[in-house]
C-alpha cells in the first residue's frame, strides 16, 4: 500500500448530520428542574426530550399505565402467546385440545384486557 492510499484511508471523517442544526442550552433553578424532570418521568421522556416538545407546543399527555405495569403486561402477553403457540403446535401436530386449556388461555387473555382499561 502507497502512502497516499494510507492516508485516505486512515482519515476519519467526523462531520455530523443532524436533521437540528442548531443547539439551544439555558439554565434553570434546582425546583424548577425537578419539576420539569419530574413531569418528564411521567411521559417516560428525557428532560431534553420532554423541553423540546413543550417548546414545540406539543400537547403531552401522561400514560395510563405505568412504566413497571407495561413491563409486567409484555410479560404476561409473551407467557400467553408462548401458550398459545404450544396449542396450535398440538393441534396442527392432530392432537386434540383441551378444552379447559383453551378457556384459560382466554380468561388470562381477559385478565391483561382488563389491566389495559
Amino acid at each position: 500500500m502507497n502512502g497516499l492510499q494510507n492516508l485516505a484511508s486512515t482519515k476519519k471523517t467526523t462531520q455530523v448530520h443532524r436533521q437540528a442544526s442548531k443547539q439551544i442550552n439555558f439554565r434553570v433553578s434546582e425546583p424548577d428542574y425537578l419539576k420539569l424532570a419530574r413531569s418528564a418521568q411521567t411521559l417516560n421522556l428525557s428532560v431534553p426530550a420532554f423541553v423540546k416538545k413543550k417548546a414545540q407546543g406539543a400537547r403531552l399527555v401522561a400514560p395510563k399505565i405505568t412504566a413497571q405495569d407495561a413491563q409486567n403486561i409484555t410479560h404476561q402477553l409473551a407467557k400467553i402467546g408462548g401458550n398459545l403457540n404450544q396449542l396450535a403446535h398440538h393441534a396442527n401436530q392432530g392432537g386434540q385440545i383441551d378444552p379447559q386449556a383453551l378457556k384459560d388461555l382466554q380468561n388470562e387473555v381477559q385478565r391483561v384486557w382488563q389491566q389495559l382499561t
